[in-house]
C-alpha cells in the first residue's frame, strides 16, 4: 500500500530543533507545577532521540543519510515501521490498554506520540482539524518517524483552515489524507431542510452526514489514531479523556468491539502550553486564532469567543453544553459501551442542605406562571455525571442565597422528561432555569461555566441582587 501521507523530510527545508526546543515541546505541567528546564532534563530527551534514531538504523542494517537524501531515508524509515507493526500489531488485543493509559498518564505529549507511531507503525493516523492539533503533526515530526495525516474535509469550512492544510502539507513534506462526505447523503440533506437546518433542530444529522460517516470510513481504514482533545477545552464534557484508550464509538480496520486504539496524547496539556509550543517550535496556525477564534470547526459553527469564555462556548453556541460534542469524541461524553439507554444511580442529588425540591405540581404549576417567589431550578437526573459535578457548586450557591428572595430548588427531569422538554426548555443535563415571581417565561442559564460564583453572578443580573 502506497502511504503518500508519510512525512519526506528533504521537503521540509528547515533547521533540526535544538534540545532545548525539543525539551520545551517534551514539558508539561503537573497541576500548576511547573518542571524545572534543566540541563539534565534537556540531556535525557536528547539521549532518548538520539537513541531511537539509532535503534531505528540499527533495525534497517542500512545506513540513513542525511536530509539530502529523503526517498531513501523515508523508505529506511517506512520498512522498519511496518516490520515493527507487523510484530506489535499482533498482541494489540493482548494489551491491557487502561494499564496502558495509566503508565503514559505521567509522559510528555513527545513520548506518548512515540509509543503511538512504534506501536501502530503505518496502521495510526493523525487527525488534523486545521486548529491546534496542529502541534500533534510538529510531535510526530520529532519522533523521526514515517505518520500519517487524515482531514475531514466537510464542504463547510473557513477559507482560512483550507489554507492552513496547505501551510501544513508545504511545511512538513506531507499529503494529507482529505475525506468527504457522501455527496447523495449531502444533497437530500440540503434539498430537503436548506443550508442552515442545524440551528433549528441540532446540529447532530449535518455532523453526522457531514463528519460522523467519513470519519467512520476513514476509521475502518486503521487500527489507531490520534486525535487533539485536552481535558481543559469543556469542562464537563471532557474531562474525561485518557491519554490512551480502546476507542468505544468507533471500529478499526479488523471490526467489532475493541477493534480501535484512540490516543490522545495533549489530554493533560493546557492551551497555554500547547500555544507556547506552536510558537516556539514555529509551527503553522490557523489565521483564525488571531481573531479569536480557539476552537474551530465549520464556519458556520464557529465564532470567536470573548475572554475567560470556554474554548468549546464558540461551537454550536445556540445549543447546551453536552450537546457540543459533534460525535467525533462522543465516546467520552456517552457511556462506555456506548450505549443511550436509560441509566440510573446509586444515590439521588441534593438530598441534604439548603436546595428545595419540587414535587411534580409544583412544577406545573410554575410552568404556568402561579409563582409566589423568584426561582432558580436545576433539571437534572441523578445518573448523569454533569449533574453529579453540579452538586456541590450548586449547593454552595442555595447556602449562600438562603433567606433571599430566591428560591434555589431542584426537579429530576428525567422522570418527567416530555413535559420538561414542552414547557421548561430542557435538552440536555443539567439545565439551570430562572423562573420570575409572578411572570410566565423563564430564563435558562447559557454557559457551562456552572462554578458557584458564576452562577451566583448570573443570578444577580437575571433577578436583581439577593
Amino acid at each position: 500500500m502506497h502511504i503518500t501521507s508519510i512525512r519526506d523530510d528533504a521537503a521540509e527545508n528547515r533547521v533540526t530543533p535544538s534540545p532545548s526546543a525539543l525539551w520545551l515541546g517534551a514539558a508539561r505541567h503537573h497541576g500548576s507545577h511547573r518542571r524545572a528546564c534543566s540541563p539534565l532534563s534537556i540531556s535525557i530527551i536528547t539521549a532518548r532521540m538520539q537513541a531511537l534514531n539509532a535503534q531505528r538504523r540499527a533495525a534497517s542494517n542500512v545506513p540513513v543519510r542525511r536530509q539530502g537524501m529523503a526517498g531513501s531515508r523515508r523508505n529506511v524509515l517506512a520498512a522498519v515501521a511496518r516490520r515493527q507493526a507487523s510484530v506489535n500489531v499482533a498482541t494489540i488485543t493482548q494489551l491491557d490498554w487502561p494499564k496502558v493509559a495509566s503508565e503514559l498518564d505521567a509522559k510528555s505529549p513527545l513520548e506518548i506520540m512515540d509509543h503511538a507511531l512504534a506501536t501502530f507503525g503505518t496502521d495510526i493516523g493523525i487527525a488534523f482539524s486545521g486548529a491546534e492539533d496542529v502541534a500533534l503533526i510538529e510531535y510526530a515530526h520529532l519522533t523521526g518517524r514515517p505518520y500519517r495525516v487524515f482531514s475531514l474535509d466537510t464542504g463547510r469550512l473557513n477559507a482560512e483552515t483550507y489554507q492552513v492544510f496547505d501551510k501544513v502539507e508545504k511545511h512538513y513534506g506531507i499529503h494529507i489524507e482529505y475525506t468527504f462526505p457522501d455527496a447523495t447523503a449531502v444533497q437530500e440533506m440540503v434539498r430537503t431542510k436548506g443550508l442552515f437546518s442545524f440551528y433549528t433542530d441540532g446540529h447532530q444529522e449535518c455532523c453526522r452526514i457531514r463528519k460522523v460517516q467519513p470519519l467512520r470510513r476513514q476509521l475502518k481504514t486503521l487500527k489507531a489514531w490520534i486525535t487533539g482533545q485536552r481535558k481543559d477545552q469543556s469542562p464537563g464534557t471532557r474531562m474525561e479523556v485518557p491519554v490512551v484508550q480502546v476507542d468505544p464509538a468507533f471500529e478499526g480496520v479488523t471490526g467489532g468491539p475493541g477493534s480501535l486504539i484512540k490516543y490522545n496524547p495533549l489530554s493533560n496539556a493546557t492551551s497555554a502550553e500547547v500555544w507556547n509550543f506552536i510558537r516556539v517550535m514555529g509551527v503553522p496556525y490557523n489565521a483564525l486564532h488571531e481573531q479569536g477564534y480557539v476552537s474551530i470547526g465549520c464556519e458556520p459553527c464557529t465564532k470567536a469567543v470573548l475572554p475567560n469564555q470556554l474554548e468549546r462556548e464558540g461551537r454550536w453556541w445556540w445549543e447546551d453544553a453536552k450537546a457540543k460534542e459533534c460525535g467525533l469524541h462522543s465516546g467520552n461524553v456517552k457511556n462506555a459501551d456506548g450505549s443511550t439507554s436509560q441509566r440510573t444511580a446509586d444515590r439521588d442529588l441534593w438530598i441534604e442542605g439548603s436546595v428545595a425540591t419540587l414535587s411534580k405540581e409544583q412544577v406545573r404549576d410554575i410552568a404556568a406562571g402561579k409563582r409566589e417567589q423568584d426561582t432558580v431550578a436545576v433539571l437534572y437526573a441523578p445518573w448523569c455525571p454533569f449533574c453529579q459535578a453540579l452538586e456541590p457548586d450548586f449547593a454552595k450557591l442555595a447556602e449562600e442565597l438562603k433567606g433571599s428572595h430566591v428560591s434555589v430548588a431542584k426537579y429530576q427531569a428525567d422522570l418527567d422528561r416530555e413535559f420538561s422538554n414542552e414547557h421548561l426548555g430542557l435538552k440536555t443535563f443539567p439545565t439551570i432555569v430562572y423562573f420570575p415571581k409572578g411572570k410566565s417565561g423563564f430564563v435558562k442559564y447559557p454557559s457551562e461555566r456552572r462554578d458557584v460564583d458564576t452562577l451566583k453572578m448570573w443570578v444577580r443580573s437575571v433577578a436583581g441582587r439577593a
